[in-house]
């Protein structure tokens, strides 16, 4: 067994034990090297990486689909509940979706650098400009699919990125980065380094990806909120700027006027996946309406299989 605070060899994945602050640092040296070249991309080199990461969801298919059934193996033997494994879940349908999704990006415009706030007297005329944080760190929960969706944001803003998934996703986080978004950076001419995993298991990876200010000023957090809480401490105490989403769900309320089809179908739709952030936790109804509403809410519901 590995010792406490190192990694060891996860399914190919890091092949030798070392600290976990030097396989962050590692990765914010290598991302930090890249960022001034990502920074400097053009919009349509970087439209061309997200279009190419697209077009290798496809071809890189197999690799990623292989790891992740590894580590939905390894999370059903884990005793990971089945909510929690469908998050994790990849299917080509999920990797074709996230292929539409990286497209609908490309296309859209990139954040203006300079914006125009007013003119002074004697002609004077005052800009704001606007840079890329450089390198930014990114904490989140094991979704595979997450991995896309940060790094192909990162890019569009002219970022770098340090990426940390849960230690369950590991293996599809690496297939992908490997497969599909390192080759599809440098078929579009950027830096294949500028988005880097960091490649270890349990919190203290977590932990190190905050408290390096000197190479990630800046980290978004996403998570449990107990846990993105005292990331976001550890942060602060080691001058690490971060932006927190703490706690997640969605929030329906249904007026005396609501269409009940309607409602019964946004019901539906928020509870298909009860592993995300966004389904729906609360359901709030308008006291006139309960009568007309609330029974045929908890029928659907308790088809649903969800215990009011």
């Amino acid at each position: 067994m590995p010792r406490p605070g190192t990694v060891a060899r996860y399914r190919g994945v890091v092949a030798d034990e070392q600290p976990v602050d030097g396989v962050v640092i590692g990765a914010a040296e290598a991302a930090r090297a890249a960022a001034g070249s990502i920074a400097a991309a053009s919009p349509p080199a970087v439209d061309a990486a997200l279009r190419a990461i697209a077009g290798r969801l496809g071809a890189g298919s197999a690799a990623v689909l292989a790891a992740n059934r590894g580590d939905l193996a390894a999370a059903e033997q884990a005793g990971m509940p089945a909510a929690m494994r469908d998050r994790l879940r990849l299917d080509p349908a999920r990797l074709a979706g996230m292929a539409d999704q990286l497209r609908v990006l490309a296309a859209a415009p990139h954040p203006s650098r300079r914006r125009f706030v007013r003119d002074l007297p004697g002609g004077l005329r005052v800009e704001e400009r606007l840079r890329p944080v450089g390198v930014i760190g990114v904490n989140f929960e094991a979704r595979p699919n997450v991995v896309v969706d940060v790094a192909s944001q990162l890019l569009k803003s002219g970022n770098a990125g340090v990426l940390r998934t849960g230690s369950a996703a590991l293996g599809s986080a690496a297939a992908l980065l490997d497969a599909v978004i390192a080759p599809a950076l440098e078929s579009a001419g950027l830096d294949p380094r500028a988005i880097q995993l960091v490649r270890a298991t349990g919190h203290g990876s977590a932990q190190a990806l905050v408290r390096q200010p000197g190479l990630i000023p800046l980290v978004i957090l996403r998570g449990s909120g107990e846990t993105t809480r005292l990331l976001a401490a550890a942060a602060a105490a080691h001058g690490v700027r971060t932006l927190a989403h703490a706690d997640g769900g969605g929030v329906l309320y249904l007026d005396r006027a609501a269409d009940p089809e309607l409602a019964h179908r946004i019901i539906t739709d928020s509870l298909d996946r009860l592993g995300v952030c966004n389904r729906l936790n609360l359901l709030l109804i308008h006291d006139g309406a309960r009568d007309a509403l609330l029974p045929a809410a908890l029928t659907l519901l308790d088809k649903l299989g969800i215990a009011a």
